[in-house]
């Protein structure tokens, strides 16, 4: 029963991990690609909020119920997909870290512009490339990872 409760809140924490990650990210595209800068800050803003309240809760509820199962199952890293996940959420994350960075920036890029009345800066959009590929790296990261923890290859 121990295992059952680790491994559905690990599921569960993943969902909301991946969902939150997509949703605001496919929000934060499209209102950057609005190129209206009140858009973009307002859609930024609230994305900002999500990571804080939804990402980075779950990304440290993860390694935690992932750790726990491991303990329940008496399991090791000896296992190459195990290992391999691991890798790859440690990617992720460092791919994590400096987007929140980023989005903070553009943010407070977007609110600057909208009450100018001015267009999103050209400081924007090369953050927003940065942004952009960093979150494709940590998409394919945990992609990866569900493909793993699923399939668990030998």
């Amino acid at each position: 029963m121990e295992y059952a409760i680790a491994k559905w809140l690990h599921v569960l924490s993943s969902t909301v991990l991946f969902g939150t990650g997509i949703g605001s990210a496919y929000y934060f595209l499209a209102g950057s690609l609005s190129r209206d800068a009140r858009r973009a800050a307002a859609i930024a803003g609230y994305v900002v909020v999500a990571d804080w309240l939804f990402t980075a809760t779950t990304a440290v509820i993860q390694p935690l119920t992932g750790y726990w199962m491991m303990r329940v199952a008496g399991m090791g890293l000896d296992a190459a997909w195990l290992r391999g996940s691991v890798y790859l959420y440690g990617l992720a994350m460092a791919c994590w870290l400096p987007v929140v960075w980023l989005q903070i920036r553009l943010r407070d890029l977007a609110r600057q512009a909208a009450a100018g009345g001015s267009p999103l800066p050209a400081r924007y959009w090369r953050y927003f490339r940065w942004w952009f590929g960093l979150g494709v790296i940590a998409f394919l990261a945990f992609v990866a990872i569900f493909y793993l923890m699923t399939v668990k290859p030998a």
